[in-house]
């Protein structure tokens, strides 16, 4: 090869030194690295993969690639990876299960040596028989098991209604997440929680299903607004939809904190920028991005990992205010 005959050496000799097995004098190492350097030499990746029995590559399937939130755990994800020595592979499924499993028979066929899934759509069963498989992470879904990772979403819920309560709010309406999720549910719950802890029965009118997405928030609002219903807060399963129900109050006048409190969650980085900022529950994404990918690449090695369920961590900021007297 070109790289041994200008270092001089064996072509053995720059392959042991690539695999990082090589024990070179101080004067070879400086030659090889300088013949690499020269001839801008680089090593064909599927070679080596075969040669070590791995890729060296991640799947990575997120349900979308727009989300605010889900861009910053696939930033933790990259980022850990990467330093890791690991390339990773995404893919998106649309939030349709469907979709998913397409998207991860595809990336099993680029031999991935293991995989990072956000948010999955699909059923626990399917999820272990792929766990079953190879290497597994799952970012947000369902019950916690040795290859989640998540929030605890219904704790969160309580600490964001239990705030709106703390400041003598009771009429609280909730724009909740889709039925279908997890997620959702568990948020749902918590706010429920929260309030009849305090003594109050949850009305079922003032809790209006969403789609995480702004227009579901903003048509909640308009919705109790139609139906003369009478509310001093809203907690919104999420701070997009949150950001929704912003708009629709705006735009008929009410002003927030002043008339009406606001509290969203997962903090994404735009809830910062909201007028006013938005009080939200922390969801950890790029921690749990950077957790998922360290606890995959511990497994890879042979360690043994556990689940993690971070706790939530409530963001007060200016838009919740007392409840006027």
């Amino acid at each position: 090869m070109a790289v041994a005959q200008r270092a001089g050496v064996s072509a053995s000799t720059v392959s042991r030194f690539l695999s990082g097995k090589a024990r070179l004098s101080a004067a070879a190492r400086q030659a090889v690295e300088e013949a690499i350097a020269a001839l801008d030499y680089r090593p064909n990746a599927l070679a080596q993969s075969l040669k070590r029995g791995a890729s060296m590559t991640i799947g990575v399937l997120t349900p979308a690639v727009d989300s605010p939130l889900l861009s910053a755990a696939l930033l933790g994800i990259d980022q850990t990876l990467s330093a890791q020595g690991y390339v990773p592979l995404m893919a998106c499924g649309h939030w349709l299960a469907q979709e998913e499993q397409k998207r991860i028979d595809l990336l099993l066929s680029q031999r991935v040596d293991g995989l990072i899934i956000l948010s999955s759509a699909l059923p626990d069963e399917a999820l272990a028989r792929l766990a079953a498989r190879l290497p597994l992470m799952v970012i947000g879904a369902g019950a916690p098991a040795a290859w989640r990772l998540g929030v605890d979403n219904q704790q969160g819920a309580w600490q964001a209604t239990q705030h709106l309560l703390s400041l003598g709010h009771r009429r609280i309406a909730h724009i909740a997440g889709p039925a279908d999720r997890a997620s959702a549910r568990a948020r749902l719950a918590g706010y429920r929680q929260a309030m009849q802890e305090a003594g109050l029965a949850p009305e079922p009118a003032l809790i209006r299903e969403g789609d995480w997405l702004p227009a579901s928030g903003e048509q909640a609002v308009e919705h109790w607004l139609s139906q003369g219903q009478s509310f001093t807060a809203i907690f919104a399963a999420n701070d997009q939809m949150a950001a929704g129900a912003r708009l629709a109050l705006y735009r008929h006048g009410l002003a927030v904190p002043g008339q009406v409190s606001l509290i969203g969650f997962d903090a994404v980085p735009a809830s910062a920028c909201m007028t006013p900022p938005l009080t939200t529950v922390d969801t950890h994404m790029p921690a749990l991005g950077a957790r998922a990918a360290e606890l995959l690449v511990r497994r890879l090695r042979g360690e043994s990992v556990s689940d993690t369920l971070l706790p939530p961590r409530l963001l007060v900021r200016e838009s919740c205010a007392p409840q006027a007297q």
